[in-house]
């Protein structure tokens, strides 16, 4: 995968996982910020009511100093799930995503993340990781 022309390799899948149990804003997601891991892609959001009233939930990307609303209020009906991506989201390193509900104890979130690297990591054939180092850039 290439982003701005720096080869990217993926290096870990993960699922960011909360439950609101109350209506802080609370961190979903923090992109890594070391030398290897320098990006993430956000494959799926998806939010679970278990209530049996609809509620919402706000979305929102930090990027240090700025807060980015991607979801205002969003509606989530009564005892359903909601996907909220339609499209990957990409955090640069170190970004934040923070979730808030409306209500709290009704909302699970649980997001799906590509971990990218500068590095590729592969398995020899005696079981040790090899680490190979991209150094076109």
């Amino acid at each position: 995968m290439l982003i701005s022309s720096i080869p990217q390799y993926v290096s870990s899948v993960t699922n960011a996982k909360v439950s609101l149990a109350n209506t802080a804003d609370t961190v979903l997601y923090t992109a890594p910020s070391n030398a290897d891991l320098n990006s993430s892609i956000v494959n799926s959001i998806l939010v679970s009511n278990h209530f049996g009233s609809a509620d919402t939930i706000t979305v929102t990307l930090f990027d240090g100093t700025t807060a980015f609303s991607l979801f205002k209020l969003e509606e989530v009906g009564a005892v359903s799930t909601k996907e909220l991506l339609t499209r990957d989201l990409i955090l640069k390193s170190g970004e934040i995503l923070k979730v808030q509900a409306a209500t709290g104890g009704r909302l699970h979130v649980v997001a799906s993340i590509q971990q990218l690297s500068k590095v590729r990591a592969s398995i020899s054939a005696t079981n040790e990781r090899v680490i190979a180092v991209n150094t076109g850039y």
